[in-house]
């Protein structure tokens, strides 16, 4: 017999939002890396550049850090986690890597860079958190909706 769960029931809008902020994010970090290649005619690695280490860096930590988060959020807002609260997370979170990005376009310590990954950890543990309450029995931590 065929799935008739209807679309308000099986959408995860805060996850697919998030995911799509995600991948322009990832677009845009990965179109900084691609735009100083040409300018410095740099086709593999760094060539010795530094700014082309940070921005390689940038953009590899976004998608360290992006898969976790994205099935983390997914999962809890599937156990019908508050919204509220992962709207919030969610912002923490795609703010904390923007925010990392122009951070690691400098060459000495940044309040950007440190502000973004310390949001990041934060909101990742605060997901990892949130789970595990969730799936080890404190209900209250789920909204019940009806139907």
């Amino acid at each position: 017999m065929a799935d008739t769960a209807s679309p308000e029931k099986t959408m995860l809008p805060i996850t697919l939002t998030i995911a799509a902020a995600c991948a322009l994010i990832n677009l845009w970090l990965a179109s900084r890396v691609v735009r100083l290649r040409a300018a410095k005619r740099v086709e593999v690695g760094d060539g010795g550049d530094p700014v082309m280490t940070r921005r390689m860096r940038a953009h590899a930590n976004f998608t360290e850090y992006a898969p976790f988060v994205l099935i983390l959020l997914g999962l809890i807002e599937m156990a019908k986690g508050s919204q509220t609260w992962l709207w919030a997370a969610s912002f923490v979170f795609v703010f904390g890597r923007i925010a990392h990005a122009f951070g690691m376009d400098r060459s000495a310590p940044s309040v950007l860079r440190a502000g973004g990954i310390l949001a990041t950890w934060l909101v990742l543990l605060a997901l990892a958190g949130y789970g595990l309450a969730i799936a080890y029995g404190a209900p209250a931590l789920t909204t019940t909706l009806p139907g």
